[in-house]
């Protein structure tokens, strides 16, 4: 799959996609400092999912109406490098056809699935 990774996601869990196949573009290693404006036109133009810890990611799709390849939400207690990591590993594991297009809040035990 094709990801970018929010600055706030960390590049640790683009590293750990990077490592299990996956098309990982960090904002942390290659555009940080980027508005969320900018990382979520880079995400649509490029045809990838947004990992992000950024509840403003919302706002922009639901009242802005920004266009978007599907955005992954993060909203953990724990925030924790592994943690972010486990959640992500069990959202591919259980929800990977269903992440492009929708807009997914994840924590640490539940999935929620906005469609577009």
């Amino acid at each position: 799959m094709r990801f970018v990774v929010d600055e706030c996601a960390g590049p640790g869990v683009a590293a750990w996609l990077s490592e299990h196949g996956h098309d990982v573009f960090s904002v942390f290693d290659h555009a940080s400092g980027a508005n969320d404006v900018a990382v979520l036109d880079k995400a649509f133009s490029e045809q990838r999912i947004l990992i992000t810890n950024d509840k403003d990611f919302g706002e922009m799709i639901y009242r802005q109406k920004l266009p978007h390849c599907g955005v992954v939400l993060m909203r953990l207690d724990d925030e924790r490098v592994s943690i972010r990591i486990a959640v992500i590993n069990r959202l591919l594991a259980q929800y990977a056809g269903h992440l492009r297009g929708n807009f997914i809040v994840v924590t640490e035990n539940t999935v929620r699935i906005a469609a577009r």
